[in-house]
């Protein structure tokens, strides 16, 4: 669009909001619609502008070059609803967006009629659609509660109630204690070991198995601790009296 077809474009629109078009405004409008052309479109946007009642019945309507842009690509955009290209026997590539930049931009104008009746569905759904859809012949949940736990039951350890520490289903597992902040415990970073068997389906441990493994961890323990000193070097007793 250059400034003479901004400044028709501007006419038209003061036709509906009494504006007073000026050589200024259409260098500007043509600047900001630079690849817009001036057509039966880019006109219809006004009126479909101007069309629609303001939220606030005290605002005032004044049409911008982004409304117009906007509204003329969704009135090109409604004639290619139902529009689907149908290729040709051994088409090449270049010879296919040739066609299809065609006819797009032939229904899109107007030129030639817009198809009027809908696409047929044919084929399967999509396989993400499909995959959604596994699930819709399951119960469905009283309530939101019960909704929340099938959602976070197939997420992991936190999907199940801890055996340890009894943290309800989506919550993180707890230390022993509490306080007045806290007084359920401290959040773990990581779940009991109990929620993690139990949540991929290993059969809890028997009590002499919780024993072996507490016994495994307070070896493990005093192992690191006797490290730990053999790494502390004795400390130096230093003679005052010598030092001085």
């Amino acid at each position: 669009m250059n400034p003479t077809e901004a400044a028709e474009l501007l006419g038209h629109a003061a036709a509906f909001d009494n504006r007073t078009p000026s050589a200024a405004a259409a260098v500007a409008w043509a600047a900001a619609l630079e690849d817009v052309p001036l057509d039966t479109d880019a006109k219809a946007a006004v009126a479909m502008y101007y069309r629609t009642p303001p939220q606030n019945p005290n605002e005032r309507l004044w049409i911008l070059p982004h409304h117009v842009r906007t509204l003329r690509t969704k009135i090109r955009n409604a004639r290619l609803e139902n529009f689907q290209y149908e290729p040709l026997p051994d088409e090449t590539v270049p010879e296919y967006l040739a066609r299809l930049r065609g006819q797009t931009a032939a229904i899109a104008s107007g030129r030639v009629p817009a198809p009027t009746t809908p696409l047929a569905l044919t084929g399967g759904p999509h396989k993400d659609v499909a995959k959604a859809l596994e699930g819709l012949g399951r119960q469905v949940p009283d309530s939101d509660e019960e909704l929340l736990a099938d959602t976070v039951r197939r997420a992991g350890p936190l999907g199940v109630e801890c055996p340890t520490c009894q943290a309800a289903i989506g919550r993180p597992c707890k230390t022993p204690g509490g306080n007045d902040r806290q007084p359920l415990g401290k959040p773990r970073t990581s779940p009991h070991s109990a929620r993690v068997r139990a949540a991929s389906g290993e059969a809890e441990q028997t009590a002499e198995q919780r024993a072996a493994e507490e016994q495994r961890v307070r070896e493990m323990s005093r192992r690191a601790l006797e490290r730990l000193e053999d790494e502390i070097p004795d400390a130096e007793i230093v003679d005052e009296g010598a030092a001085s």
